[in-house]
């Protein structure tokens, strides 16, 4: 089968300008992704200083090895899988360590945004209290899954990650990957229950 040419990087002219010696051409590599990474190390960790440190590291790592990146992939996908490597080595270290988390962080899929949007809360003090409540529980229920499970729903809950994608960065089987998120999934709507059952 015929491999499709792979189209240009779109940071090619970043990097280039990197490797020459402009460092405030990495630095627009920062700000373009600096957000969306950390949607993804958020969406792992649920803890916001890790996730600032964690983002230092990556980017650091990304800096001191982009004389070996080979362009065999895009620049994002590369940095994206040095995210979900350092962060995954990050949460088999913090183990058992206890996470405080600030109940009002809401993501989206994209990172930036509310994973439970409800515009009707602003003039509701007990709509906003209740919405704090259901972020709280939901974020508490990732944050006890395994972190194979938990990265998969980061993945494709929150990255919007298709199952091919998700799979291609894990270097797991397609099959793998639908059977943690189906886990995952399970687990959360366990944890969740009383939670639903309670508002509706």
């Amino acid at each position: 089968m015929l491999r499709q040419p792979r189209l240009p990087d779109p940071d090619q002219e970043f990097l280039t300008r990197t490797l020459a010696g402009d460092t405030r051409a990495f630095d627009e590599l920062v700000l373009k992704y600096g957000s969306r990474l950390y949607g993804l190390v958020y969406g792992m960790t649920h803890h916001a200083e890790d996730t600032r440190d964690l983002l230092q590291e990556i980017f650091t790592c990304a800096y001191q090895s982009l004389a070996a990146f080979q362009g065999e992939s895009t620049f994002y996908s590369w940095l994206y899988q040095i995210s979900i490597n350092r962060t995954l080595n990050f949460l088999k270290k913090r183990k058992r360590r206890k996470v405080f988390i600030n109940s009002d962080v809401q993501l989206d899929r994209e990172g930036q945004g509310a994973i439970l949007v409800d515009h009707g809360h602003v003039a509701n003090p007990e709509r906003l209290q209740r919405i704090r409540e259901l972020h709280h529980r939901l974020e508490s229920a990732i944050r006890k899954l395994s972190p194979p499970h938990r990265t998969v729903v980061t993945l494709f809950d929150l990255q919007n990650l298709s199952h091919g994608e998700i799979s291609e960065l894990l270097k797991v089987p397609e099959g793998t990957v639908r059977s943690r998120l189906h886990y995952a999934h399970v687990q959360l709507q366990s944890s969740l229950r009383d939670t639903w059952e309670d508002r509706f």
